[in-house]
C-alpha cells in the first residue's frame, strides 16, 4: 500500500465523515453538561460509530441485501430520526429535553452524525477499491482526529459563553433540521430518478 492509495481511501471517508461541520452540532448538546458528562458523550458516540462502521465494513452490503433495503432508504430513515430530534430540541429547554433513559452520545451523535449514510456508503466502496487493509486504517486515523476534534470542542465554548452557547446551541438543532431535510430529499430524488 502506497502513501497515494492511503490518500485515495482517508480523504473521501474524512469528507463523508465531515467532524468540522458535526462539531457545532455536537456543541449543542455539550453546552450545559459536566466535563465528566462530555466526556461519557464522547466516548459512547466514538464507540457507537466505530461499532457500526466496522459491521458495515465486514456485513454491509450483505445486510442491505438480506433486507432488500437501499443505501437511499437507510438515508431517509436517517434524515427522519434526525428531524424529530432536532425539532424536538428547538421546541424544548434542556431541562425538558434532559432524560437519563436517552443517551444522544448513540443516537444522534455516534449514528448518524458522525457515522451517517455518506459514511457508511463510502466505507462499503473503499473495501470494494482498496481492500480491508487499506480502509481499516483510514478509519481508525478518521476515528482519532474526530476524538481528537470533539475533546477539543469545549474550547470553543469558553471562547463564546454560556449565552452564546445556549443561542448557538438552538441555531445548530436548526441546521441538524436542514441536514435531515437534504438526507430525505437527496434519498427521495436518488430513489425516483432510479425508477426512471
Amino acid at each position: 500500500m502506497t502513501f497515494e492509495i492511503f490518500l485515495l481511501s482517508f480523504i473521501p471517508l474524512f469528507v463523508a465523515i465531515d467532524i468540522i461541520g458535526t462539531t457545532p452540532i455536537f456543541l449543542g448538546f455539550i453546552h450545559d453538561i459536566s466535563d465528566s458528562e462530555r466526556k461519557k458523550l464522547i466516548i459512547e458516540a466514538l464507540l457507537t460509530a466505530f461499532i457500526v462502521a466496522n459491521a458495515f465494513l465486514v456485513f454491509g452490503k450483505l445486510i442491505f441485501n438480506f433486507l432488500g433495503i437501499t443505501i437511499d432508504d437507510f438515508r431517509i430513515a436517517g434524515g427522519i430520526i434526525l428531524l424529530i430530534i432536532s425539532v424536538t430540541d428547538i421546541m424544548t429547554s434542556p431541562e425538558q429535553r434532559r432524560n437519563p433513559r436517552t443517551n444522544v452520545g448513540i443516537v444522534p451523535l455516534g449514528i448518524p452524525l458522525i457515522m451517517g449514510p455518506a459514511a457508511l456508503t463510502t466505507i462499503i466502496i473503499l473495501v470494494d477499491n482498496f481492500g480491508y487493509l487499506t480502509t481499516i486504517l483510514s478509519m481508525v486515523l478518521n476515528f482519532i482526529i474526530v476524538g481528537l476534534v470533539l475533546l477539543n470542542a469545549q474550547w470553543l465554548i469558553k471562547i463564546i459563553g454560556e449565552g452564546g452557547t445556549k443561542a448557538f446551541a438552538k441555531i445548530a438543532s436548526l441546521f441538524l433540521a436542514a441536514i435531515a431535510v437534504m438526507m430525505i430529499r437527496v434519498g427521495v430524488l436518488n430513489i425516483i430518478f432510479s425508477i426512471k
